[in-house]
């Protein structure tokens, strides 16, 4: 079953949302050579205490952390710890969430660590995030679920990769529902499956974490020993990006976005809904 929310719970996602982006703020500023991933924890944990919220990724499932933080190759759900040290020239990306008032906010982003990346990782990063906000904008109410997913992929799949051959998009893992639980139904392939069908209809109150996960080279993963850790199997460095959403009567509002996504949904020519809590 879709969850559908009422505006009033819409609100209370958005005030989830800001809480994800402050979090996004601050670790980007502590995402520097010579920081740890637990340092970039560490500051994630403070932003929750500030406000008021709590984690939704420290325990569930049994993770151990506030927030997860892949680097280079790591696809996603990297475990912060005092070992890994962020060296220049890396990327990372840092997925996040937080609660409040019993709801949900999830996001993600790239970061580039230090100075001098190669200009096929500030692209991988680009397109990356622009298929996102491709797919937020294709998420319009009377259309279907692959919408989404046709938005994703062709976005991708339009970009010329530096040096030839093809991205890799993720296959094992894609967006979700969300709202009174981080995963919720339904789960959003970043490309079309036909096996899959059209997905359901996107009507008022559907909220969901769009989230596309892009490589330099194959599209295949696989899980370390510690069970959280997933890895491209050809060991190319990948890509995050993600947002939390609300389709509203006056379309979509992007909730972990702090301008609730009306800068970038006006380059794709679509208005962002009000925000309730301006």
């Amino acid at each position: 079953m879709v969850e559908i929310k009422n505006p009033e719970q819409i609100a209370k996602m958005r005030a989830a949302g800001l809480v994800v982006a402050a979090i996004h703020e601050v670790t980007r500023e502590v995402a520097v050579p010579g920081a740890t991933t637990k340092d970039l924890d560490d500051a994630a944990r403070k932003v929750l205490a500030d406000h008021g919220a709590k984690s939704n990724f420290l325990g569930y499932g049994g993770f151990p952390a506030t927030i997860c933080t892949s680097v280079n190759d790591v696809v996603v759900h990297g475990i912060p710890d005092t070992a890994t040290v962020l060296k220049d020239g890396d990327i990372i990306s840092i997925d996040c969430g937080a609660v409040v008032d019993g709801w949900h906010g999830d996001a993600a982003y790239t970061a580039f660590v230090g100075t001098g990346h190669a200009p096929e990782l500030v692209e991988l990063s680009r397109v990356t995030e622009e298929s996102m906000w491709a797919g937020i904008a294709a998420f319009r109410k009377g259309d279907r679920l692959v919408d989404i997913s046709r938005a994703i992929e062709a976005y991708i799949r339009r970009q010329p990769k530096p040096g030839g051959g093809k991205y890799g998009i993720i296959e094992e893992y894609g967006g979700h529902g969300i709202g009174t639980e981080m995963h919720m139904d339904p789960h959003l392939l970043n490309y079309v499956n036909r096996k899959r069908g059209r997905g359901i209809k996107l009507v008022p109150g559907v909220c969901l974490a769009i989230e596309p996960m892009v490589s330099l080279g194959t599209p295949l993963t696989h899980v370390l020993e510690d069970e959280w850790t997933v890895k491209t199997n050809d060991g190319t460095w990948s890509s995050h990006w993600e947002h939390s959403i609300a389709l509203t009567e006056d379309g979509p509002l992007v909730l972990t976005a702090v301008d609730g996504g009306k800068a970038k949904l006006a380059e794709y020519g679509v208005t962002a809904a009000p925000d309730p809590l301006a």
